[in-house]
């Protein structure tokens, strides 16, 4: 028997049970009316934006997707990135029941990437800003403005974040 400062060992029974609770993290549909879908940081199988796309994806199925858009530009860089469809990423959240099965599905279909260029991709996306593109700067700007963030320090991610936010905490009023 293992002391208090001896590591304890577990078994691999223990483990893959362990394992299946980790590994299975069930979509449960967002109504988007009412709450905000997860962070576009949030990461699938490494895929920065993939469970916010899930999530708005199972609202649009839904009728829940409120002020949200699906297969919109955001997601679409997740799209692009992995040489996907908006429709078959749509199919395949359709057919899975957990993230994971869509993360699954993210890496065996379109462009094959690497776990590095997933990364990569992914570190960058989350890093990056609409002040780095000239005809979204304008409204970047003053959208941050409006949600008290600084346009030059914030990332895209930040101020959607923010903006999920503000929009349910109006709603809340």
């Amino acid at each position: 028997m293992a002391g208090p400062n001896q590591p304890t060992t577990i078994d691999d029974k223990e483990r893959q049970n362990y394992s299946y609770r980790i590994m299975n993290t069930p979509i449960i549909a967002r109504d988007l009316t009412k709450q905000a879908p997860h962070s576009p940081r949030e990461r699938i199988a490494g895929f920065v934006i993939g469970r916010r796309a899930v999530d708005k994806c199972r609202a649009s199925l839904a009728g829940t997707l409120g002020e949200y858009h699906y297969d919109c530009p955001l997601d679409n860089m997740l799209f692009s990135f992995k040489g996907i469809t908006g429709e078959q990423f749509k199919a395949a959240v359709q057919a899975s029941t957990n993230y994971e099965e869509v993360g699954a599905w993210l890496q065996a279909n379109g462009t094959a990437k690497t776990p590095a260029e997933i990364k990569t991709w992914s570190d960058e996306t989350e890093a990056s800003s609409l002040m780095k593109i000239p005809e979204k700067r304008s409204y970047f700007i003053e959208s941050c403005s409006a949600l008290g963030l600084n346009p030059q320090m914030n990332s895209t991610f930040d101020w959607l974040e923010a903006d999920d936010r503000e929009t349910f905490r109006r709603k809340s009023l």
